[in-house]
């Protein structure tokens, strides 16, 4: 059974910094892409950022130069560093990842719980 697990969430003044966490556990065989999404009361689910298996990054705009997304392959671990934190980067926070399990030849998609991320004074 594959599982996404997500930590980090928490409250935080503007302007200050979080980290969270997304740890891929189970029988996985290859893990290819990795990403984070937010979802805002009353919002569509929106992708923050995502990263290759090979490091390639990619950001939506309104988190450009302040988040850094990166991954430790042997750990099977992806994080969200967020810096410069807003009001409006208030969401919950899901963690996703494209992987094959174990004696299973497709990709399959795969979604964490969620954490909260709440900026506010």
């Amino acid at each position: 059974q594959v599982q996404l697990v997500e930590s980090g969430g928490g409250l935080v003044q503007p302007g200050g910094s979080l980290r969270l966490s997304c740890a891929a556990s189970g029988s996985i065989s290859v893990i290819y892409a990795m990403s984070w999404y937010r979802q805002a009361p009353g919002k569509q689910r929106e992708l923050v950022a995502d990263i290759s298996n090979n490091g390639r990054t990619n950001y939506a705009d309104s988190v450009k130069g302040r988040f850094t997304i990166s991954r430790d392959n042997a750990k099977n671990t992806v994080y969200l560093q967020m810096n410069s934190l807003k009001p409006e980067d208030t969401a919950v926070y899901y963690c996703n990842a494209d992987l094959r399990p174990l004696l299973i030849s497709t990709m399959r998609n795969y979604w964490g719980q969620g954490t909260q991320v709440t900026v506010s004074s």
